[in-house]
């Protein structure tokens, strides 16, 4: 009697001892389906949109270069809006995502909102765009370029510490830190400095239609608030996000606006990354009360 309710209950043992055993393992499995599961409340239709952030110091274009270009070469999405807030960065890195942005432009429009701040790198990288919209805050502007470096001769003197080199080339030491620059090398500075600057006005004067010669209106490192920058070109519109992601609308010719969002565990990665991160900051600030 007792093994024929073992044979009869034998299934529902069988699939809870494997419940039981491989409980993490299903939890687990659980957790991958909620997040990369879509929700039936959002439409099964292709994105037809996209935006694109460049936030922070740009210190390297391979991640929104290749976001650019792959954007370019999506069928489905017909226009493509920039979120901007940086300072800027590094020249290059500058330059090649405002040739991406270029080369997207070519092929669907391109609008870039500055949410805070597009100065000097971010700008550069944003003159393209079919439209530059501005939040009425924002700081745009800031086209300059600047070459820092320190002299720390006197200091290395009271530490007992003499440099040695060896070089070939009358300006291979240009721009060194242990020593006062002649004035040979700080005028190959200035004139290295100075060719960047001249491409960069330029550029901007030949993307927003300006006048190279009223660089002085526009250029020399000044900064403007949304309404001067506006006055002088730098930029199309004052508005908010909303206003922006219509006029994205508007330019590629989509009755429905569908964006392309992040996956729900690329959202919870870069949730995690930034909660971890305010943690940390916290953490330095209680050690440093403390």
């Amino acid at each position: 009697m007792l093994n024929f309710f073992k044979k009869l209950f034998s299934p529902i043992t069988a699939t809870l001892s494997f419940i039981q055993n491989y409980f993490k393992s299903l939890l687990f499995i659980l957790i991958l389906i909620l997040i990369f599961a879509p929700s039936q409340d959002k439409s099964i239709k292709a994105p037809n949109l996209a935006t694109v952030n460049i936030a922070g110091p740009i210190m390297s274009a391979q991640k929104v270069v290749k976001k650019l270009d792959d954007l370019a070469d999506d069928k489905n999405i017909k226009g493509v809006l920039l979120l901007v807030d940086s300072p800027g960065g590094a020249v290059a890195p500058s330059v090649e995502i405002a040739l991406a942005v270029k080369r997207l432009k070519s092929k669907k429009p391109v609008v870039a909102y500055a949410a805070g701040t597009m100065a000097s790198g971010s700008y550069y990288a944003s003159i393209w765009s079919d439209k530059i919209i501005a939040n009425p805050a924002a700081t745009i502007g800031s086209i300059g370029v600047i070459m820092e470096g320190v002299n720390i001769q006197n200091l290395l003197k009271k530490i007992g510490v003499e440099p040695q080199v060896a070089k070939a080339g009358k300006y291979k030491e240009t721009g060194t830190p242990f020593r006062e620059w002649t004035p040979q090398e700080r005028k190959a500075i200035e004139e290295h400095v100075l060719d960047i600057y001249q491409m960069f006005v330029k550029d901007v004067a030949t993307a927003r239609n300006l006048d190279p010669k009223d660089s002085d209106k526009f250029a020399d490192a000044k900064i403007f608030i949304a309404k001067k920058a506006k006055d002088v070109g730098l930029i199309d519109e004052i508005g908010s996000i909303k206003e922006a992601k219509e006029l994205t609308k508007k330019l590629s010719g989509v009755k429905e606006a569908r964006w392309k969002e992040k996956s729900k565990f690329e959202q919870y990665l870069e949730n995690f990354a930034e909660n971890s991160a305010k943690v940390f900051v916290n953490q330095i600030k209680g050690w440093v009360i403390n």
